[in-house]
């Protein structure tokens, strides 16, 4: 598929997906950089009752279950809009190596969707967040990362 093709289809999964109550207006596909689809995802929110179920989540979840692997390395995720942050996050662990997007965060802002106070908490300090965040340091749990190192797990 071309890639308007692929942004297509993530405005379709959008607008099949929220017309039938899965959640919000948005979709995802991830893809092969020639255009093969490996996964497709759509907001889910409402049907899982789960807030984390985004539709670049959810797509990103589907393509590592069919691959086999946390590594996204060498596709790309086609999203009906600019992920949030929470999803943009997700993408960079997931390490696709690029978003294409149709609507911008300006646009989902326009119809009630505005992520401008997330992106504004994450760049504050611990304590200036809306919600209270502590560090709260605790040796056992920081012996957990050595014992993880030591041992040579995967890397995360």
């Amino acid at each position: 598929m071309t890639e308007r093709e692929l942004l297509l289809r993530a405005a379709e999964l959008s607008r099949v997906h929220s017309l039938a109550g899965d959640g919000a207006p948005f979709g995802a596909v991830v893809a092969t950089p020639d255009g093969t689809v490996v996964a497709e995802g759509w907001n889910e929110t409402f049907v899982a009752n789960d807030p984390t179920a985004h539709a670049e989540v959810v797509a990103i979840r589907r393509a590592t279950q069919a691959l086999g692997r946390l590594d996204l390395s060498g596709h790309v995720i086609y999203a009906s809009c600019e992920p949030c942050p929470m999803c943009l996050g997700a993408i960079f662990w997931a390490r696709l190596d690029r978003v294409v997007f149709a609507n911008s965060r300006e646009d989902a802002a326009r119809f009630g969707f505005d992520d401008a106070a997330l992106y504004d908490e994450v760049a504050r300090p611990l304590d200036a967040r809306r919600i209270r965040c502590e560090h709260a340091p605790l040796d056992e749990a920081l012996d957990v990362f050595g014992e993880w190192a030591r041992w040579g797990g995967p890397a995360g």
